[in-house]
């Protein structure tokens, strides 16, 4: 059961923003879904849209410009939140925004006290994905993952995990090695404990070092991104996937920092990418 918050027509569609309570994080979550006009009884190919740290669904659903290009190719655009939240839900005792709320990383805890609530994995991989498909003209069986920064881990790391699953995986400044970067180290040894091997399956890199494979892979990055060298690594995805095999069309956007401007700019770029392959 789904509560519709806003509706606004836009590009030949609706974009809503609505809310249920998630058996899976125990909370109220709000997610944004634009749907272009269809005929009835038609169904529509769905990309998800994974945003990064600090963001919730609004981020994207105002400033990615993504409607028109979903408009003209049939595409659903899904937009779920970061992370949990609501009373009871723990932050980051220090306040920092890198971890807790707003930073779920698209992990489930495993080390109180946020393993109560913070399962972004199982939210977006399993209870989103049965929401949108009973509540939504969406045919899951032609679904692809896109995400930026934090997000855009997250739509790496669950594309190389179900690649049956999503015909088409890119992202926007991905943190390509969370194992091995600031970011990363500190999420996953809150969220999952200090066992680094269970680290493995959240990485982009260790995954397709373990042997993880998908057909193909879109990577935007500015190079003007103040991220880029400490905590976004390209090179190491790069170097990963040569090795492995799996082409990849990384872009190195000249002039472009880890801002929505970047995102937008090159989105209809993303978006028609995914459409070929839906």
């Amino acid at each position: 059961m789904i509560e519709q918050l806003s509706a606004n027509r836009s590009h030949g569609g609706i974009q809503g923003v609505y809310k249920h309570q998630s058996k899976v994080t125990g909370t109220e979550m709000v997610f944004s879904v634009f749907v272009p006009d269809c005929a009835p009884g038609e169904k529509l190919p769905v990309v998800w849209y994974l945003s990064g740290l600090t963001c919730t669904h609004a981020n994207v659903t105002e400033k990615g410009e993504f409607r028109r290009a979903c408009a003209e190719l049939g595409l659903i655009f899904v937009a779920p939140d970061t992370s949990p939240r609501g009373e009871g839900v723990t932050d980051d005792p220090a306040g920092s925004y890198d971890f807790g709320l707003g930073a779920g990383f698209y992990v489930d805890a495993t080390q109180e006290p946020f393993s109560h609530h913070y399962r972004m994995w199982s939210y977006v991989t399993e209870e989103l994905p049965r929401v949108i498909e009973s509540e939504f003209p969406s045919d899951l069986e032609r679904q692809s993952i896109m995400g930026h920064s934090m997000g855009g881990h997250g739509a790496l790391t669950i594309g190389l995990a179900f690649p049956d699953r999503y015909r088409a995986v890119s992202a926007f400044s991905p943190i390509t090695a969370p194992s091995q970067v600031p970011w990363g180290q500190k999420a996953l040894r809150g969220y999952l404990g200090d066992d680094v091997s269970a680290w493995r399956k959240h990485d982009a890199v260790a995954l397709i070092e373990d042997g993880s494979h998908i057909p193909d892979l879109l990577v935007d990055q500015g190079d003007a991104d103040q991220f880029l060298h400490e905590q976004l690594r390209p090179e190491l995805l790069r170097d990963a996937c040569k090795a492995a095999a799996i082409p990849l069309t990384l872009r190195l956007q000249p002039g472009y920092d880890h801002s929505y401007y970047f995102i937008s700019t090159f989105m209809a770029d993303h978006l028609q990418w995914h459409a070929a392959r839906l």
